[in-house]
């Protein structure tokens, strides 16, 4: 199945391959700050249009990109490497057209304590 999102203002659109089948929220500095709900795909399926208009930002580790809007300031997804090495992105679903969050079961990470 293929999902289609934007940011808020929608310079940056994008679409992923998958199904949703649950999805992360997570505690860490900037997640809890965010309110994202994460979903965690390969990183080739997800395409994204207007990725010029994205600004990211990375702290700690530096191991994942955070990347938002630089004119909404919304984040539609993350980019970063799994533990076995391969490329993954972080999908908000929150800005993903159509979607009942009520009914994706949420699994909670506590990232603050990482």
């Amino acid at each position: 199945m293929t999902h289609k999102g934007s940011c808020h203002c929608g310079k940056v659109t994008f679409e992923v391959d998958g199904e949703i089948g649950t999805a992360v929220s997570c505690n860490c500095s900037i997640c809890q700050r965010k309110g994202s709900l994460l979903w965690f795909v390969p990183r080739d399926s997800l395409r994204v249009e207007g990725e010029d208009a994205l600004s990211s930002y990375t702290f700690n580790k530096h191991v994942i990109q955070h990347r938002f809007c630089a004119t909404c300031g919304m984040h539609p997804y993350g980019e970063g490497t799994d533990p076995k090495g391969n490329a993954v992105a972080a999908v908000n679903i929150r800005c993903l057209e159509g979607i009942d969050l009520e009914s994706v079961p949420v699994q909670h990470y506590d990232g603050r304590s990482r």
